[in-house]
């Protein structure tokens, strides 16, 4: 049979978890991740746009400059959002997951109809989310529950 591990005491009293990663490791993901996902995403854009085609010189600049906006879009919102009140910031997040779904799927040769009314679609499910989240994890005044 299976028994949880021990803990110290005074970690039971605190109620809190250990944490791996040193504050520094933190500080850098905070860069890395969206630099690794904006890569991602230009990549993505970039082999939509080029219908399977041969890579070019355009299609590389293409990528990288999607992947620097994405990035750097990211970056900002993780910084600026959480500062939001949940209504807003659930917007926020719903508004920069509809439009980078339908911006990817505009540049594999989509109508803009189309493209409008899939970031619309994921835009309404990513705002139910994002505020079921936010209203279930602060109080009234906008503070995160401990």
């Amino acid at each position: 049979m299976a028994h949880a591990a021990p803990r110290p005491r005074k970690a039971i009293e605190r109620g809190s978890t250990t944490d791996v990663f040193s504050p520094r490791v933190h500080r850098a993901a905070l860069v890395a991740a969206p630099v690794a996902l904006g890569l991602v995403y230009g990549f993505w854009a970039a082999a939509n746009r080029r219908y399977g085609g041969p890579v070019t010189g355009w299609n590389l600049l293409f990528g990288f400059l999607t992947a620097l906006v994405f990035a750097v879009v990211l970056m900002a919102l993780l910084a600026l959002a959480p500062k939001l009140r949940r209504e807003l910031h659930a917007v926020v997040w719903a508004a920069f997951c509809g439009i980078a779904v339908g911006f990817l799927f505009s540049q594999s040769g989509g109508s803009i109809l189309r493209s409008g009314a899939l970031g619309l679609g994921v835009m309404a499910g990513v705002f139910a989310m994002m505020f079921y989240r936010f209203y279930t994890h602060e109080d009234a005044s906008g503070h995160p529950v401990t």
